[in-house]
């Protein structure tokens, strides 16, 4: 696929995964090899495994692949980081909140670095990459600073955390979980992802165990090590961020162990249009819901819009979808301009936009109408890059049924658009994926949004505007299938990590009660 692109780019100076490797080399020589990462576990880095090949979705170039450790490694690895929890859970608080506070001045001192490597390892954009870093310490901090009261009369877990997370947040989702998780006085395990975000991973927990703090990193395949780091006795709990169907997996191991466990999972989050008419915010947030392209658990990738209002809405969201600006994230005019001002860049990798460019393809061949599709020649490539991981933003109105963009998150920059005529169809259809995390009704009539929020099954409603995770005080949950397990967010997430009064019932959604916070 060629670039179309009037002006010739190059690629920004400093910028190369060579360069950014290098850093790493000399940042951290501890955890990176010659051309593999390692994994940290019993105070000691090690090349166990073997060093999966892999490449970055930015331009198909070779990049460090997570290695593959076998079960028994792994359950080596949980047998000593239960030895570090039980000597770090006697830790004084005082001492514990030093280690994470110097662990976040590392973190910030590299923060560049850490941004980088996102680029390359997940394809975000620069502003996107710094933002995910930034949120992880500034979050971090924030508990630092007021972690006394949260863990005042309570106790650290029997066992270590084990950390199970998606790729596309590997700093603001899971390393601040990790470092929180240690600073309420756990020992952490994380496996690092699969699909991207291992170096940057890596140079994390490498800059957290220089200052004492028990990380235990390990890498493989979910399937393998999941008896290790989901079933394990040493295990004191379990913290999930992905999809359904591996989460109920995980899900039905810990209920089986009545272990404690936080499992965040996808939900068809909605954008209900019902009585409206102030376009021009619409307009405005259109393109910041398309950030890194809807590569988010929190994202809107499903609108549904009262029919008798189709057309004013297309007027305020076509144009706002056609402003979206795409391509490699290091590519600029002069190698030393600025970095590009992009929306998004290509998705996590070739095979997935390959899925995606067929669901598409498969919905609108079964009725789906195609409303909006990006343009290769507005796409800002670097000549003769592979650009095999990239879709262009695309919009449909009525997926089918029988398509998995009427029913599932796409995980990309693909919008459905669904219409309605009575309240009674707005509330199913922004209910039909059985619970979500957000969901938004935009509506002017404050009575009609008081009426119909409470049955719409998200656990972050807005009017009008996007809902997100959020950063510290802000509580975090989903309702139904999007969530099993304790809620977190603020002084949630160190309650879910630690021992309270023996009757406690966390704020949660459990097979056997949910608890509102």
């Amino acid at each position: 696929m060629p670039s179309t692109t009037d002006t010739t780019l190059v690629l920004k100076s400093g910028t190369s995964w060579t360069d950014a490797w290098q850093r790493c080399l000399a940042v951290a020589p501890e955890a990176f090899q010659e051309d593999r990462v390692l994994n940290l576990w019993g105070t000691s880095w090690r090349a166990d495994g073997r060093a999966l090949p892999a490449t970055s979705p930015v331009d198909g170039s070779p990049i460090a692949g997570p290695p593959r450790l076998d079960g028994a490694t792994a359950q080596q690895a949980v047998r000593a980081s239960l030895d570090r929890h039980r000597a770090w859970r006697h830790v004084p608080l005082p001492e514990r909140r030093a280690r994470v506070a110097a662990t976040l001045d590392a973190l910030t001192e590299h923060r560049e670095l850490l941004a980088l490597l996102l680029v390359w390892e997940i394809g975000k954009p620069w502003r996107l990459a710094q933002a995910d870093v930034d949120r992880a310490i500034d979050g971090v901090r924030w508990y630092v600073d007021g972690i006394e009261p949260m863990v005042e009369g309570r106790t650290p877990l029997d066992g270590p955390v084990s950390n199970i997370a998606s790729w596309n947040y590997p700093m603001s989702v899971l390393v601040h979980a990790m470092l929180v998780q240690a600073l309420a006085g756990n020992a952490v395990i994380a496996k690092a992802p699969t699909d991207g975000g291992v170096a940057c991973l890596t140079l994390a927990c490498a800059l957290a165990a220089r200052e004492g703090v028990p990380v235990t990193l390990v890498s493989g395949s979910g399937g393998e090590l999941s008896e290790a780091l989901v079933r394990a006795p040493e295990i004191g709990c379990v913290s999930f961020v992905g999809g359904r169907d591996t989460g109920a997996a995980v899900a039905t191991a810990v209920a089986d162990l009545g272990k404690r466990h936080i499992l965040e999972q996808e939900g068809l989050n909605t954008w209900g249009i019902w009585e409206y008419t102030d376009w021009d915010a619409l307009t405005a947030v259109v393109p910041k819901l398309f950030d890194y392209g809807k590569q988010r658990c929190t994202a809107y990738p499903r609108f549904v819009v009262q029919r008798a209002l189709f057309d004013e809405f297309l007027a305020a969201y076509l144009p706002a979808v056609r402003t979206l600006r795409i391509g490699h994230p290091l590519a600029v005019e002069n190698p030393d301009d600025p970095f590009p001002a992009l929306d998004f860049g290509p998705v996590i990798n070739a095979a997935k936009a390959k899925d995606l460019d067929d669901q598409v393809a498969e919905a609108i061949s079964r009725g789906a109408v195609p409303l909006h599709r990006g343009r290769l020649s507005d796409t800002r490539f670097l000549p003769g890059q592979d650009t095999s991981a990239y879709v262009q933003p695309v919009t449909l109105l009525n997926p089918p049924p029988s398509s998995p963009l009427h029913h599932a998150e796409p995980f990309g920059p693909v919008d459905t658009i669904v219409l309605v005529d009575t309240e009674a169809e707005l509330l199913a259809a922004m209910n039909a994926s059985n619970g979500a995390l957000v969901a938004t009704l935009s509506t002017d009539d404050e009575t009609t949004y008081t009426r119909l929020a409470p049955q719409i099954r998200a656990f972050k409603l807005g009017r009008g505007k996007p809902r997100s995770r959020g950063d510290r005080d802000e509580l975090f949950g989903g309702l139904g299938a999007s969530w099993r397990g304790a809620f977190v967010g603020g002084e949630l997430l160190v309650r879910a990590v630690t021992r309270g009064p023996a009757e406690e019932r966390l704020p949660g959604n459990f097979p056997e009660y949910q608890l509102a916070p």
